[in-house]
């Protein structure tokens, strides 16, 4: 688990997630809002190491766990009770689980939901797998589990619940910074985004997070979710833009 000032969210994910281990390994990068604390009075092994994007950051982790098979969750993210259940059966096993890696449902859960919405928004990412057969991309923005050519891997059916809505205000910040982590990520690989994209870009992200996500299921914090949702987007683009604009005002004429 990577961290930083998660405090607020870490407890519920490291009670839910503590019995599947006798090594729980916290990466934090420098929170100052009691998680370090918490999370080792909680039984976590803390490490710390300066923000170097999210790639980075859990390569590191991945390297400090003493055991082969990994199981990466967010500090916003809880286990359910029903992965908790097939993630033991699959370890317990007397050959161990028969694959080298496994999809996990990751449900979307909005602040007032205790549990994910019937139709919630999932990703079904690799998240358990065997560090010998899959690794972390080393990529500061895109954060997936690379596997070996011929790794096998299957899907569990539990869920990972996504606490990742503190309040709509944090969303916006949060989607801002990794706007720029997005841009700085484009300009590292060279590629450019084409400039009509600037247009449309708000109006397709909304109708991506309204109708594709289902935000519409959610009432009216589902529309203010989508709406931010397009506003990062359309920040995304606006900040690639300007990059771009300002690069090429300063190539020599």
């Amino acid at each position: 688990m990577i961290a930083r000032d998660e405090a607020d969210r870490i407890g519920t994910t490291i009670r839910a997630a503590r019995a599947l281990t006798d090594d729980l390994v916290v990466v934090d990068s420098g929170s100052g809002d009691g998680t370090v604390d918490l999370a080792r009075a909680l039984g976590a092994r803390i490490l710390h190491r300066d923000w170097d994007g999210y790639g980075p950051q859990k390569r590191f982790a991945e390297e400090q766990c003493r055991h082969d098979w990994l199981l990466n969750i967010d500090a916003d993210e809880v286990v359910s009770p029903e992965l908790a259940a097939e993630v033991r059966a699959l370890l317990s096993g007397p050959s161990g689980p028969p694959l080298d890696g496994y999809r996990i449902g990751i449900a979307e859960t909005f602040p007032g939901e205790a549990v994910p919405h019937r139709f919630a928004y999932t990703l079904y990412p690799v998240r358990l797998y065997r560090r010998s057969r899959g690794r972390y991309s080393p990529s500061p923005v895109h954060d997936r589990v690379d596997m070996a050519p011929d790794a096998r891997t299957g899907t569990l059916g539990g869920l990972l619940h996504h606490f990742s809505v503190r309040s709509l205000g944090d969303q916006l910040a949060k989607l801002g910074r990794y706007s720029d982590q997005q841009v700085d990520d484009l300009e590292e690989r060279g590629v450019t985004i084409p400039t009509w994209r600037v247009f449309v870009e708000f109006q397709a992200g909304f109708w991506k997070a309204y109708i594709g996500r289902r935000h519409a299921l959610r009432g009216v914090y589902g529309f203010l979710t989508a709406m931010n949702y397009a506003i990062s987007r359309h920040m995304r683009m606006a900040k690639h833009y300007e990059q771009r604009r300002r690069r090429q005002g300063q190539k020599p004429s």
